[in-house]
């Protein structure tokens, strides 16, 4: 944090970089886009599926989480191909591990929605 940088001034400039990340994430990766684009279809589904505020909580976080998970992976596929493009085993290590982390997210996600409409429609 930058001296003077405190409060009300450190707020306003933590959520400025955080929305030019935001930006830049919609901008310059496509999964990114089309994740937010199925949690906007999927949102209004939450409020028919969730019987209650729990399950609409669930429901809601786990595409949030999706988000979350492949901002942090575009974080770090981005920090290695700065350090270079040349293959290494640890650059390529690094972005596998953030693809998997992204993919059990997508996992977590689809078993929420999936057990919460099961029970919907058919428990």
């Amino acid at each position: 944090m930058k001296p003077g940088h405190t409060g009300l001034t450190h707020l306003k400039h933590s959520t400025h970089y955080s929305l030019k990340g935001l930006k830049a994430a919609f901008r310059h990766e496509a999964a990114f886009r089309q994740e937010v684009a199925i949690t906007l279809a999927l949102l209004p589904l939450a409020w028919w599926i969730g019987d209650g505020p729990l399950a609409w909580l669930l429901l809601v976080g786990s595409c949030v989480l999706v988000l979350i998970t492949e901002l942090l992976n575009s974080a770090i596929e981005s920090v290695v191909d700065r350090i270079g493009t040349e293959p290494h085993e640890l650059s390529g290590r690094a972005k596998d591990i953030g693809s998997a982390a992204v993919m059990l997210a997508l996992i977590l996600a689809g078993l929420t929605w999936g057990l919460l409409g099961w029970q919907k429609f058919w428990g």
